[in-house]
């Protein structure tokens, strides 16, 4: 992904229960644009307060995107009453794309990336931004803008950890065109670092849950637009 050009990236993300989930997601990508001195800005679409700890997730998040080299005036936490996380919650897509368009013009952003229409996980809150993003896409937008979606892989690979990099990177030269590429992280100390700042969630099975998946190691990159 050397040949990306871009003046700002930007994440549209979601808690999944919590903030710790997405943000594990996208360190890879995260540690690659900010080592090419990309401008990333980060959206998070809710506190992650189903638990009623949303200024606690709220400050976790802010000191992992710091650990990840995003600095905090980059970091934008959405608490919208209607868009509050949680396996039975509906996002709406246009209240979503309003959201993710008023971000786009204030900051000047020229590409997204976010979940596929999966999600990584199947987690409805995941699901919903993407489609709030296309929806987006679809409707609204009306400058020049890259849209890229983390690709969801199924459950055998997304818990091999390192090896999947090896099929990943296969895959991903099969799409000669451009529309796909693979980002291994180059620094997962900062990624185990970055989640460790999650610490009202930094127990033993989510150490062995980052450490096994293969989402901390890279990213497949599949572009929309």
């Amino acid at each position: 992904m050397d040949n990306f050009s871009l003046q700002s990236s930007y994440s549209p993300s979601h808690p999944f229960r919590q903030t710790f989930y997405s943000n594990r997601f996208f360190t890879p990508t995260i540690n690659f644009l900010t080592s090419k001195g990309h401008n990333i800005q980060v959206l998070c679409l809710s506190t992650g307060g189903a638990e009623g700890k949303g200024n606690i997730r709220k400050r976790e998040l802010f000191q992992a995107c710091v650990a990840l080299k995003v600095p905090m005036q980059q970091v934008k936490i959405v608490d919208h009453p209607d868009v509050q996380d949680g396996f039975d919650k509906v996002w709406n897509h246009s209240l979503l794309a309003k959201i993710i368009e008023e971000e786009i013009i204030s900051c000047s952003i020229d590409m997204i990336i976010t979940f596929d229409c999966y999600g990584v996980s199947g987690h409805c809150n995941h699901r919903d931004v993407h489609y709030g993003v296309c929806k987006l896409l679809h409707d609204t937008l009306q400058r020049d803008i890259e849209v890229w979606e983390l690709v969801s892989t199924n459950i055998l690979r997304k818990y091999s950890g390192p090896v999947d990099i090896w099929l990943s990177i296969f895959l991903a030269m099969l799409h000669s065109n451009g529309t796909m590429h693979c980002i291994v992280n180059e620094n997962s100390r900062r990624s185990f670092k970055a989640m460790a700042q999650h610490s009202s969630q930094w127990v033993w099975f989510r150490k062995l849950f980052v450490a096994l998946s293969s989402y901390t190691y890279m990213n497949t990159l599949r572009k929309v637009r």
